[in-house]
């Protein structure tokens, strides 16, 4: 009896643990469900945000700093897009490719957005985004590269053709807007390269729709009630932008040459560190925007080396001044890109003629030229010279000797006394002399009695 009890007691008390753990492991379920629904509605709200990229002005390398790191932060945050506003000329295809590939990592939808036009790399820019809408107005292509060359050419439009191909648009037409020689007769003539306006585009399949905004866009694509979220450039990206547009581009390079300018005037060093640092700041700049690289580098080094050899080293030789102009001209085209160099051309126009104007200025205020004082010798008066004064005045004028010329002495002529010199002959005191020659201090005299 009593051991059926104490059974009885440990089954109750089995079966009221087992009923509590039951109700922990429900608990402990539902909480994770609650957490879960939490976790998803959070991740949904996340979904409303759509990200907004600028694609204006030149395509750069911080331009491709700034699309990565959107991307990354869309992914990052679940966004529901990443919106392209494109207004662009164009400008580096290494960039541009960036830019593809990193728009081909999103895991959000991409969108771009023409505002006005995008034209060669802005094209390339615009074909990578999923879903394409276009301004009225608007247009896209003309990517043919500088330099034309088979090679280059070949390369681009293979890059065209497969980014259409992917987002299912006619690889054909973006091929022409990169090779005039492939046919698109609907759209262009023979040997013409392709742009397309944004009814064409949509008549093509290029573009999905057509709207005067870039709200409108968005409310077409699904996304009215989403937040946007419009990227900046960073600080760096920004003075590498600022810097490398042709009006800065051309305002560095003037201080830059009037620097090396106003050094030859003055030889303080200066000037010369002025315009050194603005020239440093124009390539350094260039060469973070992706314009330049290591080699222009070296050779705008070399050429301001061979100027400051020309200036302080050896002044007036004039073949390592040249040499170094020469080059550091090469240099800034370079920095520039073959593929703008117009652009170059317009900024070093700029620059000569800026600097021409404001070192005229500097001449007026800087009258004496250090650079060709080194080549000139120049005597210097100090305040206790004097100078000898101007006796031609004496010259054929008569007097006598005031003592013995052996064959210098003293005479006195036309009542002045004055040092006097024979032609070496020797003549006693008293006797009458005359001037014969007069070499800046010194004066010569004959005897008047050899002539008896």
């Amino acid at each position: 009896m009593v051991r059926n009890g104490r059974s009885r007691r440990r089954s109750a008390r089995f079966a009221a643990g087992a009923a509590v753990a039951a109700r922990s492991v429900r608990l402990t379920t539902l909480f994770l469900c609650l957490v879960a629904g939490l976790w998803g509605l959070a991740r949904a709200s996340g979904t409303q945000d759509v990200v907004i990229v600028p694609i204006s002005g030149t395509v750069d390398e911080g331009m491709a700093h700034l699309v990565e790191r959107s991307v990354d932060d869309a992914n990052a945050s679940g966004a529901a897009a990443v919106v392209l506003d494109v207004n662009t000329l164009g400008g580096l295809v290494t960039s541009a490719m960036e830019i593809r590939d990193a728009l081909f990592r999103s895991r959000a939808p991409t969108v771009a957005y023409i505002s006005q036009r995008a034209y060669s790399a802005g094209a390339l820019i615009s074909l990578s985004a999923q879903h394409l809408v276009m301004a009225p107005g608007s247009s896209i292509g003309a990517a043919e590269p500088i330099p034309n060359t088979a090679k280059n050419i070949s390369a681009l439009r293979a890059e065209f053709a497969s980014t259409a191909a992917r987002n299912h648009r006619d690889a054909t037409l973006a091929a022409a807007m990169v090779d005039k020689t492939v046919d698109a007769p609907a759209y262009k003539k023979p040997n013409a390269i392709l742009s397309l306006t944004a009814d064409q585009a949509l008549r093509a399949g290029m573009a999905q729709a057509i709207s005067p905004t870039l709200d409108d866009a968005l409310r077409r694509e699904g996304y009215a009630n989403a937040q946007q979220r419009t990227q900046q450039y960073t600080f760096g990206e920004q003075v590498a932008r600022f810097a490398t547009s042709p009006e800065m581009s051309g305002l560095l390079l003037s201080i830059g040459m009037l620097g090396l300018l106003i050094e030859m005037q003055t030889l303080h060093g200066i000037a010369g560190l002025v315009g050194i640092t603005a020239l440093g700041l124009f390539f350094g700049t260039h060469v973070y925007a992706g314009f330049s690289n290591g080699f222009v580098i070296g050779l705008a080094l070399l050429g301001i080396l061979g100027i400051l050899f020309e200036l302080h080293v050896v002044p007036g030789h004039g073949f390592a001044g040249i040499l170094g102009i020469i080059v550091l001209l090469t240099a800034v085209v370079l920095s520039f890109g073959i593929a703008f160099f117009f652009v170059a051309a317009q900024a070093i126009s700029v620059a000569i003629v800026l600097s021409a104007l404001v070192f005229f200025a500097a001449t007026r205020v800087f009258p004496e030229n250090a650079f060709v004082k080194r080549l000139v010798l120049s005597a210097a008066q100090g305040s206790d010279y004097v100078a000898a004064p101007d006796l031609r005045s004496l010259l054929g004028h008569s007097g006598f000797a005031t003592s013995y010329l052996r064959p210098a002495g003293v005479a006195s002529i036309d009542g002045r006394r004055v040092d006097v010199l024979t032609e070496g002959d020797f003549v006693t005191a008293g006797s009458p002399v005359q001037v014969t020659r007069v070499e800046g201090a010194r004066i010569f005299v004959r005897p008047l009695q050899a002539e008896r």
